[in-house]
């Protein structure tokens, strides 16, 4: 067998130990395609007051300037879909992402451990993993290197498994053998994404976000008061938002994560609107003491 397939091999069944769902790999190589729609998105503003979204363009779409001498971007996928939900419907509703631990901390041990593991095995390899931590087109990624299509409502969809997947890259000089980039959009004539949105974020032909009307944007990114015309909008969001993947048909698949990291408290699940709405900072930084919920705990304050 050829090195980068069996390096191929051995990735797989490394990743699959550490409980990444599904992985895939594409060559290291200019995005000339997505380096136009980002420049395109950018000068709509959609990107709001995310002004670090306009930095590094150069290494936004090319990772061999990001990561010198590198080949090989491989993407991994890990399923944080829960079935479990907060017991009060008028509580301040948090996206299931947010449950647990911070998946950036999760993971990135998990990558880590993966490329030592990697060159354990192998050799001698270098590179650099990334967990929505740096100037690295994710989603592009992934869809090049097979892992799924990028849905209306602009994340990634995994045909019979869904969107409920936290993304990661390790970008490497290691020879492997790529795989190919999945050709077929799966969301057909559906509008389910784009009829939902409250705020109207998504295109109305799709593929196509203004973040700035995001709800995600909105309670996560924002750091000034949510414009008067969303405020009454937000259908009880307070930190992120999931109606565009609960409304996906195609999160029916979707399973129960085996990450005993992203269990939620019992604490943050049972909370009353009555809880919340006395809730103290000193309590808030302890219910969240690991959670990705402190970039933001202004939003449970009153």
């Amino acid at each position: 067998m050829d090195a980068p397939r069996k390096n191929k091999e051995i990735l797989l069944a490394e990743a699959a130990r550490l409980g990444f769902s599904f992985v895939g790999v594409a060559k290291a190589e200019f995005m000339e395609e997505e380096a136009r729609r980002l420049e395109q998105w950018l000068q709509l503003g959609y990107h709001g007051k995310m002004h670090y979204m306009e930095n590094h363009f150069d290494k936004r779409v090319d990772p061999r300037k990001l990561v010198p001498g590198a080949k090989t971007v491989i993407s991994l996928m890990y399923n944080y879909y829960t079935e479990k939900k907060q017991k009060d419907p008028k509580a301040p509703k948090l996206s299931i992402y947010a449950y647990g631990e911070d998946y950036h901390f999760v993971i990135k041990r998990k990558l880590k451990e993966l490329v030592k593991t990697l060159q354990e095995k192998i050799g001698d390899i270098h590179g650099r993993v990334f967990v929505d931590s740096a100037p690295v087109m994710e989603r592009d990624w992934a869809r090049r290197s097979g892992l799924g299509w990028t849905g209306k409502h602009t994340l990634l969809i995994r045909r019979k498994e869904g969107s409920y997947f936290f993304l990661a890259e390790i970008i490497s000089d290691l020879e492997i053998e790529p795989d190919a980039p999945m050709q077929r959009d799966h969301c057909g004539n559906c509008r389910r994404c784009i009829e939902a949105c409250p705020t109207d974020a998504i295109s109305s032909e799709g593929y196509l976000l203004d973040a700035r009307k995001c709800i995600s944007y909105l309670t996560i990114e924002l750091r000034e008061e949510i414009p008067a015309e969303y405020r009454n909008k937000l259908e009880g969001w307070a930190f992120g938002c999931d109606i565009c993947q609960q409304v996906c048909p195609w999160n029916r698949f979707a399973k129960q994560h085996t990450e005993p990291a992203f269990e939620p408290k019992e604490k943050l699940l049972e909370m009353s609107q009555k809880e919340w709405e006395e809730i103290t900072e000193e309590v808030l930084k302890d219910l969240f003491k690991k959670s990705a919920v402190k970039r933001n705990l202004r939003a449970f304050l009153k």
